[in-house]
């Protein structure tokens, strides 16, 4: 596993990629956990996810208990430390607030798989709650809500997804938000079709390889080194 520093910089990256791409705005947090303690590092409540930098990354406990830094974490990081307990093969949480998954749960619409991407979601899981997770029992209710799966989306509230680590979270988290983007917009023109169960158990395994989830992150990180300055 990667050294904390290395962690916190591709924690940054990431949340910067997600805000360009509009998968999380002024809300959103995302956390990574530090290999072989009860610790996670996640950005601050009050950081500006558009201009993130390593000093807004803090440390903290399952507990919410700050081990490293000065600022408060988000009042959520309920949903990162009770998936972190639950499920030890997930080493990084993101939650995000992405505009067209959270259309379709806002009229309780089920995400489908309709594009090839979508086949490494599985099977995604509706939270039925409108609230902000801001309590160990809502983390806890989220948690198994998720179960063994990799996203769940919250009804009116953004989407959770978990995987075993920020790049794998990160591509989860884009593939979520360009398969309801499609969705939506191809159920405009006609009936979107949907992957049949062996179609999505094949592209899975063709698609859920490190080569080509990192080709996803390394597109997104190439227009964030080319959007900042120097």
């Amino acid at each position: 596993m990667q050294e904390a520093a290395s962690l916190k910089q591709d924690l940054v990256d990431a949340i910067l990629m997600m805000e360009r791409a509009q998968i999380i705005d002024f809300n959103g947090h995302f956390s990574a956990r530090i290999p072989g303690t009860q610790h996670m590092l996640i950005n601050s409540g009050a950081s500006v996810r558009s201009a993130l930098t390593t000093k807004d990354i803090v440390v903290i406990d399952f507990d919410g208990n700050l081990v490293e830094g000065d600022t408060p974490p988000p009042m959520e990081f309920h949903i990162h430390a009770a998936i972190y307990r639950r499920r030890p093969d997930v080493n990084a949480v993101a939650h995000t607030h992405p505009l067209w998954s959270t259309l379709l749960s806002m009229v309780g619409k089920p995400l489908l798989p309709v594009i090839m991407q979508a086949a490494v979601l599985g099977d995604i899981r509706q939270f039925p709650k409108t609230a902000s997770i801001n309590n160990r029992q809502l983390g806890d209710e989220l948690a198994e809500c998720l179960g063994d799966g990799r996203a769940v989306m919250l009804k009116s509230h953004g989407a959770v997804v978990a995987s075993t680590g920020i790049t794998e979270t990160f591509v989860l988290g884009v593939y979520l938000e360009e398969t309801a983007q499609r969705q939506y917009m191809a159920s405009q023109i006609g009936e979107p079709m949907v992957l049949s169960p062996e179609q999505v158990e094949k592209i899975a395994g063709n698609l859920w390889k490190p080569n080509l989830l990192k080709k996803v992150w390394d597109y997104h990180h190439a227009k964030l080194k080319a959007a900042l300055p120097g």
